[in-house]
């Protein structure tokens, strides 16, 4: 392969909220793939784009302050860069907070690796009142700088014309690295001297001596394994010599990020607040930002019940129905057993969780619009008091954020809180948080018990978590992790315009995980639904699956339920979905709609009782399985789900006695 032939790696670098994810949906597109990086459950994003006749290969590296080994993210960013070694790292930045933004470039100059610098949101900066020339920072950092505008993708093209210039060698590098005081310096290059024959490839040896400065805990580590026992104390006596080495050496990149862009940037006077500022004023505040954020939960539920919910019933009637009607047609003539599966199992099951596809779409639409306008770090900040009081801070809203997705990304999120505490107990409590399975479930069953008061009996089921959250997160803190605190520090990324192309692809990437878990494990449930309610004989009535519901029937009878709901109760731990598989192959055996027959046979009580032990049930096996392994213990894993269970159980017992009592 020629060198025009060979695949070009470009790594997309930058701080959290600085727009990385819409440059990179911009140069991808769909062709991005989506997976974790090896070994880690770190949510790994790559993908290509043909540009100027090059195959590009884009990695997209998780968001960072800094490359110090302090968290997940740090690690697999210098990680990737050191051992992968790309042929280009592309640094977006955010124009309107440059100075911020350099401290990570100062650290990636510190690689043997070429750098472009992208300055986002220039529009947004120009709004600010922040002026920033361009040509005249390039010359200042000795590196390409590029301006560009993501959100409408103005200058992406020429940011990857920069990249590939620099790495053709037709672009020069010379970049200006942050200088110390001589006796820091001196120190640096005695230690750099001490381990360059230590350092193994790809490892650098002025880097390393930086890191060990810094008091880096994985550099250390990684250096006593390298050092011979009798080198190490020639290094730790000059470790010693600069014990205040760390602090000196974040100042020096501050103050070198501030001498690159004093030439570079004019900051005009303000003639008063600015909208960022002017919104936040009642976003943030904690009466009417609360207020805020519950109408903003409010009109989701609203937008899904007006939008969603008529085309879900328009697939189900008018899609769904009718391809069960020809599949049992088109069969008559097959064995009544094959007839059956298809129209009842495949159709009348996973089919039918298929027609879930408004309600995900609607709600993944509104999820993606709050992130990319920059509200759901405000939604951290605003209820970091509220998490403070059951052990945790503002920045483990941030997973419950992605637990509304799916709360397998936020377990797995729970990674970016420092404290080990507050990790376990983010983790234990993140399968409270409603996911979209189980909103879609009650999206779909809210409408068929409570008619026009689906909408408020919703909110109450959600908040009925939240408040379940809440409390078990208080009891948890002040028993087992006895009253733990820690403080939340974060930036708040300035509000600007959605980026439809982002949401979009941000719509698709969710849809399409839905679909292909629709199309594999839900379908497999149904399958062996289907089997355990066909047979011995056929009837549904005398089946296998009856057979098991009957002995459970105990539990069921506690809450209200009869066979057919607690057989649905306890295949959706598979996935929540399943729970609507099972209820479409169950009453798709005995004829007519889901919807309808669910109206007829489940009454208010054990219908409320059904949506609230599900919405409060023991979580997916895929949550259980990324509890496993982000807790690396099965107790905690067993402690969680058997606790859920039990609260489920006593809440639906509960809410079936009131709602009786209320309706007799």
């Amino acid at each position: 392969m020629t060198r025009n032939e060979a695949v070009l790696r470009i790594a997309l670098a930058g701080q959290p909220n600085v727009g990385k994810s819409t440059v990179f949906n911009n140069l991808t597109g769909l062709s991005q793939h989506v997976g974790n990086w090896p070994g880690k459950t770190v949510e790994r994003k790559e993908g290509s784009v043909l540009f100027e006749g090059r195959r590009i290969q884009v990695v997209d590296l998780p968001g960072t302050y800094g490359l110090t080994a302090s968290s997940e993210e740090e690690r697999i960013a210098r990680d990737y860069i050191i051992r992968e070694k790309p042929d280009v790292v592309i640094l977006i930045a955010n124009a309107a907070a440059i100075d911020r933004n350099l401290y990570l470039l100062a650290e990636l100059l510190a690689l043997s690796v070429p750098v472009v610098l992208g300055l986002n949101m220039m529009d947004v900066a120009a709004s600010e009142g922040v002026e920033i020339m361009p040509v005249v920072l390039e010359a200042r950092l000795g590196v390409p700088v590029v301006p560009i505008t993501a959100v409408k993708n103005a200058g992406v093209s020429d940011l990857v014309s920069a990249a590939l210039a620099l790495a053709d060698g037709r672009a020069e590098f010379r970049p200006t690295r942050p200088e110390f005081d001589s006796a820091l310096g001196g120190v640096l290059k005695k230690l750099k001297g001490a381990i360059q024959k230590l350092v193994p490839a790809p490892y650098e040896a002025g880097w390393v001596a930086l890191k060990l400065l810094e008091g880096d805990a994985e550099i250390v580590t990684l250096a006593r394994q390298w050092a011979p026992e009798r080198d190490w104390p020639q290094i730790e006596a000059l470790l010693a010599k600069r014990q205040s080495a760390g602090v000196e050496i974040i100042c020096g990149r501050y103050l070198w990020a501030d001498r690159m862009v004093k030439s570079a940037v004019l900051r005009a006077p303000r003639a008063g607040q600015s909208l960022t500022d002017r919104i936040d004023r009642v976003a943030l505040h904690p009466i009417a930002g609360t207020a805020i954020l519950f109408l903003v939960l409010g009109l989701t539920f609203a937008l899904t019940f007006a939008i969603a919910w008529p085309l879900q019933r328009l697939l189900e009637t008018g899609v769904v129905q009718p391809l069960r009607e020809m599949a049992a047609s088109a069969l008559s003539e097959a064995p009544p057993a094959l007839s059956h599966f298809i129209a009842d199992g495949v159709l009348g099951g996973a089919g039918l969780v298929m027609t879930f596809l408004p309600l995900l779409l609607v709600f993944y639409a509104i999820f993606g619009f709050l992130e990319d306008t920059g509200y759901l770090a405000r939604v951290a900040f605003l209820t970091d008091r509220f998490m403070q009081r059951i052990g945790l801070h503002g920045k483990s809203f941030l997973p419950f954020c992605l637990g509304f997705g799916c709360n397998v990304p936020a377990i797995m999120g729970a990674r970016v809180i420092e404290s080990p505490a507050g990790r376990l107990l983010t983790i234990l409590l993140a399968p409270l948080v409603p996911c979209s399975a189980r909103f879609a479930v009650l999206a779909f069953l809210a409408p068929v018990f409570f008619g026009s008061y689906a909408l408020w009996a919703s909110l109450g089921l959600v908040m009925l978590n939240i408040a379940v959250l809440a409390a078990l997160g208080a009891v948890l803190n002040h028993t087992l992790f006895r009253d733990e605190r820690v403080s939340f520090v974060m930036e708040l990324p300035l509000y600007h315009a959605p980026n439809p192309r982002t949401i979009g692809l941000f719509m698709w990437a969710h849809t399409w995980s839905f679909l292909r878990r629709a199309s594999t494990m839900i379908l497999a449930v149904s399958t062996a639904v289907w089997l355990l309610a066909y047979f011995p004989d056929g009837s549904i009535g005398a089946s296998y699956l009856a057979q098991i519901g009957q002995g459970l029937e105990p539990i069921g009878r506690l809450l209200g339920f009869d066979w057919r709901l607690t057989v649905a109760l306890f295949t959706s731990f598979v996935a929540k979905e399943n729970a609507i598989a099972t209820l479409g192959v169950i009453y798709g055996a005995e004829g007519g709609s889901l919807a309808e027959a669910l109206s007829h046979s489940v009454s208010i009580a054990a219908g409320l009782s059904f949506l609230v032990t599900t919405m409060l049930f023991i979580p997916c096996a895929a949550t259980v399985a990324a509890m496993r392994q982000e807790t690396g213990s099965w107790a905690w894993t067993f402690f969680s789900g058997g606790l859920l269970l039990v609260i489920a159980i006593a809440a639906g017992a509960i809410s079936y006695q009131a709602a009786n009592w209320l309706l007799a």
